[in-house]
């Protein structure tokens, strides 16, 4: 959307919350929480192609679950927001070179997984159900799914998981709330009122949810992979999450954006899975 679409549906919303505080603070969460892309394309289709698809479920909720088989380590991959396993298709073949045992899956209201509503928390419960069942010992997440793994982590003490790969991974959920509260221009009634909804929802205030904070007690090693002109996350993310997680290195780029799609960090990644 155009920054003049999105600031009209904030001044609408913002114009809404005066009459309805309520009703205009769900449709901002809504809103929020809704992929407007990260289905599959005909063309990415083909990237999932030759892997063994098998459908999890979670709280009557559809996991899409995809894995390529090898004899090596296990390793897990989480994609981002408004993406899907096809994600990791400049990546599958160098994977697959070292023989491992590569699982992925789909997060919720991505790819083929159910749902029309996406939260980190709720992707950290998916992640760990694919763990559960399969015991990785490496846990790759970019943006989201890298908060979401160390959520996942956080929560669940994942003893299989050896090693811990950040790609572009935010610090804190306050950061990427802010910036949508901003982007879209949202008065107090709704920033506060949204603020309101994480903390009856989950239990916890928005600042709770702290990669940063959560890394201070995971023990498998991690590697931190950020650019510095991170468009989407801040690299300041990175410094916090590598200040804080003391068992880690950070590996800064520059020039490779959000994505981080760049061959030549491949063989970085696969010397951290193998050291």
């Amino acid at each position: 959307m155009s920054s003049f679409v999105i600031k009209s549906i904030g001044n609408a919303l913002n114009a809404t919350s005066f009459v309805s505080s309520r009703y205009a603070t769900n449709k901002a969460l809504k809103l929020f929480a809704s992929p407007r892309k990260g289905r599959y394309t005909e063309n990415q289709k083909s990237i999932i192609k030759s892997a063994i698809f098998e459908m999890l479920e979670y709280d009557n909720l559809d996991i899409a679950t995809y894995r390529w088989k090898g004899k090596g380590k296990t390793v897990l991959l989480a994609h981002g927001w408004e993406s899907n396993t096809s994600r990791w298709d400049y990546i599958l073949e160098n994977l697959k070179a070292q023989d491992y045992n590569i699982i992925s899956l789909d997060a919720p209201a991505h790819g083929h997984s159910g749902g029309k509503q996406f939260n980190a928390v709720l992707y950290s419960e998916a992640i760990h159900l694919v763990a559960k069942k399969h015991q990785p010992e490496v846990l790759i997440g970019h943006s989201v799914g890298g908060m979401s793994s160390v959520f996942c982590m956080f929560n669940n003490n994942i003893k299989s998981v050896k090693k811990l790969v950040l790609l572009g991974a935010p610090a804190h959920f306050t950061g990427v709330f802010t910036r949508y509260k901003s982007m879209m221009g949202y008065n107090n009634r709704i920033s506060n009122g949204l603020d309101a909804i994480v903390l009856q929802r989950f239990g916890k205030p928005v600042d709770y949810f702290s990669v940063a904070t959560f890394t201070e007690s995971i023990e498998a090693k991690g590697l931190i992979i950020h650019d510095k002109k991170d468009k989407i996350i801040p690299y300041e993310d990175a410094l916090l999450i590598a200040h804080r997680y003391k068992n880690s290195e950070l590996i800064s780029t520059n020039g490779f954006g959000h994505g981080l799609k760049d061959i030549s960090l491949t063989p970085k990644i696969i010397s951290f899975i193998n050291s």
